[in-house]
């Protein structure tokens, strides 16, 4: 009984004295899963390691005292690829510069989520799709997206959908 007692209480204390679930991981998985999805001709996203405790000491990303992701500096980078959803979960993110590279596809629905963003320039690249207008993207100008040939929109509340606009 005293045994079973003690490891209760080990077991109880582990639990109590565990550090908090950390968003760093998340946020450099997040990161991370861009780094696999573009093409890096420049090696600009050298440093971007995944086994590193968070991502606030890889070129191009600026945290906060937090630790947490507020801006991602990729403009002019000569990346080629895609832009992931995953970046949607960078919830203190407040600056996305994609701009001057030779992205394409859609831009992400999850990116409308993001409530911090004050910043985004996705322009000259090769994107399609409507421009989304829902969420943090009600207040971005079409000059966050300019040059972008395939690119459509804005999306109109119900007239145009997202996902219309020449994309395969």
């Amino acid at each position: 009984m005293a045994i079973q007692f003690l490891f209760h209480l080990s077991l109880l204390l582990l639990i109590l004295l565990s550090p908090p679930p950390t968003t760093a991981n998340l946020e450099g998985d997040a990161l991370y899963a861009l780094r696999r999805a573009v093409n890096d001709p420049h090696n600009v996203l050298q440093s971007w390691d995944p086994t590193l405790v968070d991502p606030c000491t890889w070129f191009h990303v600026t945290c906060d005292s937090d630790n947490r992701v507020t801006r991602l500096d990729l403009g002019n980078a000569k990346l080629y690829g895609k832009i992931v959803p995953e970046l949607g979960k960078l919830e203190r993110l407040q600056y996305l510069r994609l701009n001057g590279n030779r992205l394409t596809g859609r831009i992400p629905r999850e990116l409308t989520k993001l409530g911090n963003l004050k910043i985004l320039d996705v322009s000259n690249n090769d994107l399609c799709g409507t421009i989304p207008t829902s969420g943090s993207f009600s207040k971005f100008t079409e000059e966050s997206f300019v040059n972008n040939p395939k690119l459509e929109g804005p999306e109109l509340m119900g007239f145009v959908r997202y996902d219309a606009g020449g994309c395969n």
